[in-house]
């Protein structure tokens, strides 16, 4: 139940290695990734993380009796945010805990007055496909290459940030 699960901003010594890890070992069980996935997590993760602007940027943590149950981030970037790091665990899914986080994140994206939001993500992830669609995100662009050691065909949704009534009744 969701109701078991607290949901924390504050990092943590060892919540940015687990982030990792549970990017690499799930997608290699999963999706059969290899590890440059890891890498690629890591650089994005360790430029959060050493970055000066926590304005603009964040890292959801969801725990489960003080453990991991899932993650999700937001890069600012300008009048842009990029969602990143979307990972529930397996004994987790299934309960809402992704669109709780998700939801989290794009609440976070309205506050923030970003006017536009994207994410890449994979073909075959298909659940997280339909949160995103669900959410008003459309697919806009996809490129089939060699990456973490598969043939994948990334895909990119975008959504355009609806201004808040209370903030539009203010700009008209």
């Amino acid at each position: 139940m969701l109701t078991d699960i607290h949901i924390r901003t504050d990092l943590r010594p060892g919540d940015i290695g687990t982030v990792i890890a549970l990017h690499g070992t799930l997608y290699a069980q999963e999706y059969g990734l290899d590890c440059t996935i890891e890498g690629y997590v890591a650089e994005s993760l360790a430029r959060f993380v050493l970055s000066d602007d926590r304005e603009q940027s964040r890292l959801w943590i969801a725990e489960a009796s003080g453990q991991f149950a899932g993650c999700i981030g937001v890069v600012g970037l300008a009048a842009t945010a990029q969602l990143r790091w979307l990972l529930v665990h397996p004994a987790w899914r299934g309960q809402g805990l992704g669109r709780a986080l998700f939801g989290r994140a794009l609440e976070f994206c309205r506050e923030h007055g970003f006017k536009s939001v994207f994410l890449w993500t994979f073909h075959g992830l298909d659940a997280a496909a339909h949160l995103y669609r669900s959410a008003g995100f459309r697919l806009t662009e996809q490129k089939t290459h060699l990456i973490w050691g598969q043939r994948l065909t990334e895909e990119r949704y975008d959504l355009v940030v609806p201004v808040p009534a209370e903030r539009a009744s203010r700009c008209g």
